[in-house]
């Protein structure tokens, strides 16, 4: 079973960057309702649509005030129970950051090892990626920062 899952969120000077559950040195973040991490929002959603779950907004509405501010690995936790309570497991997980600012080269392995420990998975089956907008969009504009995943997840023999 392969999910997809896709996030985004608008920076601003003065807010956090947080990716992959990283704190990225930059001077823009996210204006989010949690801590708008982008790739840990996407991995939720790509793992919710392998198991044909829903999606993370079905399951932490941004209109609840609980999830103000939460930092997004307890979804992943929360989602990750889900899946091992229906007898699955996570086969690979491969990560597309798309931001112009800062280049995020030092921080791919870090953001690797975190959802790696997340997940209870190797890190070798996990791949990021990032990549630029080439000045395009509002992303090469730097006014937003969006991730794409894709998981497998399959069933215990």
């Amino acid at each position: 079973m392969i999910g997809f899952g896709y996030d985004s969120h608008k920076l601003v000077s003065g807010k956090p960057l947080i990716i992959g559950g990283e704190n990225i040195v930059s001077e823009f973040g996210t204006i989010a309702h949690s801590d708008g991490d982008v790739v840990l929002h996407a991995l939720c959603d790509a793992m919710l649509g392998a198991c044909g779950l829903g999606d993370i907004g079905e399951l932490f509405p941004d209109t609840n005030p609980i999830y103000k501010g939460v930092v997004s690995r307890s979804f992943v936790t929360q989602i990750l129970k889900m899946i091992i309570d229906k007898d699955l497991y996570i086969v690979n997980v491969d990560v597309t950051i798309i931001l112009e600012k800062p280049k995020l080269k030092n921080y791919k392995e870090k953001i690797k090892k975190n959802i790696s420990e997340m997940l209870n998975i190797s890190s070798e089956l996990i791949n990021i990626k990032a990549k630029t907008n080439e000045g395009m969009g509002f992303i090469g504009r730097l006014e937003g920062i969006a991730a794409f995943c894709v998981c497998e997840i399959q069933i215990k023999a």
